[in-house]
């Protein structure tokens, strides 16, 4: 499953995300959804922690100033590999 958050983290309920995810699940961080990869949240450790593999689009990044405080924890992807993620992952929810 391919998880995709385009919402700030303080805008949805991810503990509810988080009890849907298996091993094998990506999730994709855009639009305001990016704002969940700044180092030191403490949404950023639980997501790391997941059994999900965390993704985030890069140009959403630069667009709004984090590249400098983003985590490298987090694999920072550009369209190519946003789609290559929905080739994979067949079966995706919008949270």
């Amino acid at each position: 499953m391919l998880y995709i958050l385009n919402h700030s983290p303080y805008a949805c309920d991810l503990s509810a995300m988080l009890r849907t995810v298996r091993y094998g699940d990506d999730l994709l961080l855009l639009s305001d959804g990016v704002i969940v990869g700044l180092t030191g949240l403490p949404v950023l450790r639980v997501l790391i922690r997941s059994p999900l593999t965390v993704h985030a689009l890069e140009n959403d990044i630069a667009a709004r100033g984090l590249s400098a405080h983003f985590s490298p924890k987090i694999a920072i992807i550009n369209y190519t590999d946003f789609v290559r993620l929905t080739e994979k992952q067949t079966q995706q929810i919008a949270w």
